[in-house]
C-alpha cells in the first residue's frame, strides 16, 4: 500500500451479526476493542493485537473476522453487509473499501474466538497441510481445493453488488440468500451469509441415476465471479482502466498463482492429489470447478450422476468397468458451504484419451484460469489466452471457448455486455453534471415487436462525445485533425470513431469520439457534423484520413463545412500504401511511392516517380488517378506539418489499449479516465519546462539542434538589402566543392529544400542565414511550438468524476443492444479486421494436427489413433 496512515478498527468479540437492520448488516456487541493499524498490517498482526490486548493470547484464537463492509452510499445512508477475513488478501478489501467509501472512517470487525485446545479436532477448515487439506474460507498459502483463483477477484473490488439492497430484500434471513436470483445476488464474497449458527448434518441418500449433464454447456451458471455488474452503483475498475501504463500484465506473474486441485505453484509443487471426506467449499461453483480441474489434472473424464441445488453426484465414466472413482459433495444449509460426504478415489482406470481437448476444460473452468491475465489487460489476444491455458492445463481447447471465457471475464469484471447499453443515458447525465459544458448526442432508433412500436425500449445507434478540456485544447494545437475507425472487440460489434490531434511537441492527443454501427457515409456525416460544430470550427482546418467512400461523401456535404477553403482533406499515406500493395506486389515498389509521397520538393518527387515509372508505368499511372494535393508532401501547401499518417495505430496503443474489449458504458468511462490522467501529465511535463525558462517544446529544439550542426559548413550569399533573400551553397567540412545551392526567403519563409515551409520552422539552410544576418531564428517559428502553446493544451483538467449513486436519475426507454450487432453464436467469431498483405500467412509454414498438434500429418494420419496415448498429468 502506498499511504502508512494509521486509523482505528473497531474489533467486536462478543457479539454476533444481526442483519434485519435498515442499515444491513449491524454487530451486536456494544463494548469493541479500538485497535490502531496501517494499510500495512497484515493479518498476523491484526489477530495478534486483538488478542494481546484481550489477555487471550495461547488461551483463544481468532478463527476469523467478520468485517462490516459498506456496498453504497445513497443520500448519506451507508448499507453494510457481511465479509469474511481470513488472511493477507482479505484484509486488502478492507482497506481498498476504507479508501472508496471516505464516509465511513471507522472500519468495524467481529472477532470469532475459539479455544486452542479445541481447534485442533472438529473442522479442517484451517488447516494448511497437503496431506489434511484446508476447506475453502481459510485460503491458505499452498494450493488447495479451494481454488485461488477466486482470491483476486476480491482483492481488486472495493465492494460487492449493493442490488439485493436496492430490490427490497432488506431483513431476509441469510439461508434465504441462496434462493435468490443470480442478478440479484450479484457478489458472494467469503464468508457472507456465514453467521454464529450451530452446525447441522443433513441426511445422507444416495440419488437415484439422472442424464449426464457435465457436458461443455454453454448457457450454464459460470462461476461465482460476480463482481458488481454494470447495474451497481459501487462498480469499481481494475488500475489500468484509468491509466495509461498498461504494462502491468506480466505472463509469468499470472502462471505463478495456482488454479484448481492439484495445480503446480511457481516453484513445481504441487497442491491436493485426492479429495477427502470433510473438504469444504464455500459454494457448488467453486466445488464443481475443482472436480473438473481434478480430471483434467488426470486426463481421465466422469459423468454427472446427479445434480441440483443441495447435492452433486459425479462418477468416473469407466464406473462398474474397471474403476470405482466416486464423489458426492452436499450443502450444509446452515453454513451455506459444500462438503464431501463421499469419496472413493483414486481412479483406477487408465486416461486413454488421444485428443489435444479436454471435456472438463470448459469456458468455466479457462474464465477462473484467465480472470487474472484479463484483469491486468483486457486486451490481452485469444491466443495468448489460449497457449497460457494450454500450457497450464495440458489440454488445448477451441479458440471459440477461450474467446468465451474473455467475454464473460470482461463482463464480471466491467459490467453485463447488454446492461452497458442502459448505462449510456445515465453516464451522459452523470458526465454533463461532473463536467459542464460536455458534448454528448446519443441516437437510438425505435423498437417494433409485432408491427408496433415498443415505447418502453429503445435500440443504441449513435453516440457521439467529447469533453472541454479536449475543445479547448485543439484551440491550441497544429491546425489539422487525424479522423478514423477502429473495430470493437467483444460480445456486439461495431466501430469506434475517433478525432486526434497533435500539440507542438509531437504529442497526439484524442479530441472526439464515436460509437457507429460502422463506416458509412450516414455515421461519418453523424460524427464529422457533430467534430466542426462543437470540436473544430477553425477555418482552413486539415483534415488527414483514409480514402473510404463514407469519408468522402460527409465532408464533399455541401452544408457540412468541410470543403475549401473552410477546411482541406488529405490521404493518409499508410492506408494508399496499402491500398497500392493490393494491386502491385513487391516491398520495393511500395518503399518507391511512399519515398515519392515524403518528398518535399518537386525535384525529389519526380527522382523517385521516375524509379517507379521504369519498374512499371501502370504504377505511375495508378497513383496519378489520386490528386497529388492529396497524397504527396510538395503539393499540400505546408498544411500537413510532416505528418502523413493519421496515427490512429499510435494512439489506440499508447492512450486507449484495451478500450475496443470492453463494454460499451465501460468504453466510454474509460476515455473520461484516460484523458483525465493524460492532462495531468503532460501538463507537468509543460509546466516544468515553462519552470525552467524554456522557451520553445523540446521536439522542436532537437531538431533546430540538428540543423544547427550542419549549418557551419554553408556558404551565405545575401541577394536584398533587407536581409531576407539568400543563396545557401552547402560544401564539404573541408570547403574543397559544393553539394548543391538552394535559395532562401526568411520573409516568406521558404527554402528549396522544402523544409522550411513544410515543417513551419527554419531549416538548416535558413538557420544559416539568420547566422549570417545576426537575427534571432525563433521569430521564424510557428507559434504552435512554443512552450506556452503546449502548456495551453493541457491548462484545463478534468473534473474529478462525481460517484455513480449520485448521477441524476435516467426517466426514459430502456436502452439495448441491437440484436442484428451480435456476433455469430456458433463457430469461431468471425474477425473484423480488414486484411492487407500484411496479413498475409507465410506459405512455409507447416500445418499441423488438429489432434496432437505436431506438424507432418493431419488428423486423419495421426500416428496415436492406432494406438492409446496418457495425456493427462499425474
Amino acid at each position: 500500500m502506498a499511504s502508512e496512515e494509521s486509523f482505528v478498527v473497531l474489533v467486536h468479540h462478543r457479539g454476533s451479526v444481526n442483519r434485519k437492520t435498515r442499515s444491513g448488516v449491524k454487530f451486536t456487541d456494544k463494548n469493541p476493542l479500538c485497535i490502531v493499524i496501517t494499510s500495512t498490517t497484515s493479518y498476523d498482526d491484526l489477530v495478534s493485537a486483538v488478542l494481546m490486548k484481550l489477555g487471550l493470547d495461547g488461551a483463544k484464537r481468532v478463527k476469523k473476522f467478520f468485517y462490516r463492509i459498506p456496498v453504497t452510499v445513497l443520500q448519506n445512508t451507508v448499507k453494510y453487509d457481511c465479509f469474511t477475513i481470513n488472511n493477507d488478501v482479505d484484509l486488502q478489501v478492507m482497506f481498498l473499501c476504507r479508501r472508496q467509501f471516505p464516509e465511513v472512517r471507522t472500519p468495524e470487525l467481529l472477532a470469532r474466538l475459539v479455544d486452542v485446545v479445541s481447534s485442533s479436532s472438529g473442522s479442517n477448515r484451517n488447516t494448511n497441510t497437503i496431506a489434511n487439506p484446508a476447506g475453502s474460507s481459510s485460503r491458505p498459502a499452498v494450493a488447495s481445493s479451494s481454488v485461488p483463483v477466486y482470491e483476486p477477484v476480491v482483492q481488486h473490488v472495493a465492494s460487492p453488488s449493493f442490488a439485493v439492497d436496492l430490490n427490497g430484500t432488506e431483513g431476509d434471513e441469510v439461508v434465504e440468500r441462496e434462493n435468490l436470483p443470480n442478478a440479484l445476488v450479484g457478489v458472494a464474497p467469503v464468508g457472507v451469509g456465514d453467521g454464529f449458527l450451530v452446525d447441522e448434518e443433513e441426511d445422507d441418500v444416495e440419488p437415484d441415476m439422472i442424464d449426464d449433464d457435465s457436458a461443455d454447456d454453454i448457457g450454464a451458471t459460470g462461476p461465482a465471479l460476480e463482481v458488481g455488474g454494470s447495474s451497481s452503483d459501487t462498480q469499481q475498475y481494475p488500475p489500468h482502466f484509468s491509466s495509461l501504463d498498461l504494462d502491468a500484465m506480466r505472463h509469468e506473474g499470472v502462471l505463478g498463482h495456482a488454479v484448481g486441485f492439484g495445480a503446480r505453484d511457481a516453484e513445481g509443487t504441487t497442491g491436493l492429489t485426492e479429495f477427502q471426506v470433510g473438504q469444504q467449499f464455500q459454494d457448488k461453483d467453486e466445488a464443481l470447478l475443482s472436480v473438473k480441474t481434478y480430471s483434467i489434472r488426470r486426463g481421465v473424464q466422469y459423468k454427472v450422476v446427479e445434480s441440483d441445488h443441495r447435492r452433486y453426484v459425479g462418477k468416473c465414466s469407466k464406473f462398474g468397468n474397471g474403476c470405482t472413482w466416486l464423489i458426492r459433495l452436499s450443502l450444509r444449509k446452515r453454513k451455506g458451504i459444500w462438503e464431501v460426504k463421499r469419496y472413493n478415489g483414486p481412479h483406477t482406470c487408465l486416461a486413454t484419451s488421444i485428443s489435444s481437448d479436454h471435456r472438463s476444460l470448459d469456458y468455466h473452468v479457462i474464465l477462473a484460469f484467465i480472470m487474472p491475465m484479463v484483469r491486468a489487460d483486457a486486451s490481452v489476444s485469444i491466443k495468448v489466452l489460449l497457449n497460457a491455458t494450454a500450457a497450464h492445463f495440458g489440454f488445448r481447447p477451441t479458440y471459440r471457448r477461450v474467446w468465451m471465457a474473455k467475454q464473460k471475464s470482461i463482463a464480471l469484471i466491467y459490467g453485463d455486455w447488454d446492461e452497458s447499453y442502459n448505462d449510456l443515458p445515465r453516464w451522459v447525465l452523470g458526465v454533463q453534471l461532473t463536467m459542464p459544458g460536455s458534448v454528448v448526442v446519443l441516437k437510438t432508433t425505435p423498437v417494433r415487436v409485432g408491427g408496433q412500436v415498443d415505447e418502453s425500449q429503445a435500440y443504441f445507434h449513435r453516440l457521439f462525445w467529447t469533453f472541454p478540456p479536449c475543445i479547448e485544447a485543439f484551440r491550441h494545437c497544429k491546425p489539422l485533425v487525424s479522423i478514423d475507425g477502429t473495430h470493437l472487440y467483444g460480445k456486439y460489434g461495431g466501430t469506434l470513431l475517433i478525432a486526434i490531434a497533435q500539440d507542438g511537441n509531437s504529442n497526439i492527443l484524442p479530441v472526439a469520439f464515436a460509437l457507429v454501427e460502422g463506416e458509412n457515409a450516414e455515421s461519418w456525416t453523424f460524427f464529422l457534423s457533430h467534430l466542426r460544430q462543437h470540436v473544430t470550427p477553425q477555418p482552413g482546418l486539415l483534415v488527414i484520413s483514409d480514402r473510404h467512400n463514407g469519408i468522402k461523401a460527409a465532408l464533399e456535404a455541401p452544408d457540412g463545412g468541410w470543403l475549401p477553403p473552410s477546411a482541406y482533406r488529405a490521404f493518409c499515406i499508410r492506408h494508399v500504401a496499402a491500398n497500392f500493395a493490393l494491386t502491385f506486389k513487391g516491398k520495393d515498389a511500395r518503399r518507391l511511392l511512399v519515398n515519392a509521397a515524403y518528398a518535399k520538393t518537386e525535384v525529389e518527387f519526380d527522382y523517385w516517380f521516375d524509379i517507379l515509372r521504369s519498374e512499371d508505368p501502370a504504377m505511375c499511372e495508378w497513383a496519378n488517378r489520386i490528386d497529388y494535393s492529396l497524397w504527396t508532401q510538395h503539393r499540400d501547401e505546408g498544411r500537413r506539418f510532416g505528418h502523413m499518417t493519421t496515427n490512429i495505430s499510435e494512439c489506440v496503443n499508447s492512450i486507449l489499449k484495451g478500450v475496443r474489449n470492453l463494454p460499451v458504458a465501460s468504453l466510454v468511462k474509460a476515455t473520461y479516465c484516460r484523458l483525465a490522467e493524460l492532462f495531468v501529465r503532460k501538463g507537468r511535463e509543460a509546466e516544468a519546462q515553462m519552470g525552467t525558462g524554456q522557451q520553445f517544446s523540446q521536439h522542436l529544439v532537437k531538431c533546430i539542434e540538428a540543423n544547427m550542426k550542419t549549418a557551419r559548413c554553408f556558404t551565405v550569399t545575401l541577394y536584398d538589402r533587407d536581409n531576407s533573400e539568400f543563396t545557401v551553397a552547402e560544401t564539404t567540412p573541408t570547403g574543397s566543392f559544393s553539394l548543391g545551392t538552394y535559395r532562401v526567403s526568411l520573409a516568406s519563409r521558404t527554402c528549396d529544400c522544402g523544409y522550411f515551409q513544410a515543417l513551419h520552422f527554419p531549416c538548416q539552410h535558413a538557420l544559416a542565414c539568420c547566422a549570417y544576418s545576426r537575427v534571432t531564428w525563433t521569430s521564424y517559428v510557428h507559434s504552435v511550438y512554443q512552450i506556452s502553446s503546449v502548456f495551453n493544451v493541457y491548462r484545463m483538467g478534468f473534473t474529478p468524476p462525481i460517484l455513480e449513486g449520485f448521477w441524476p436519475p435516467y426517466d426514459g426507454p430502456t436502452v439495448i443492444p441491437d440484436p442484428d450487432k451480435r456476433r455469430a453464436r456458433e463457430g469461431r467469431p468471425r474477425s473484423t479486421r480488414i486484411r492487407t498483405n500484411m496479413d498475409e500467412a507465410d506459405p512455409n509454414r507447416p500445418k499441423r494436427c488438429g489432434l496432437c498438434r505436431q506438424p507432418g500429418h493431419t488428423r486423419r494420419s495421426c500416428p496415436q489413433v492406432g494406438g492409446s496415448s496418457q495425456t493427462g498429468h499425474h
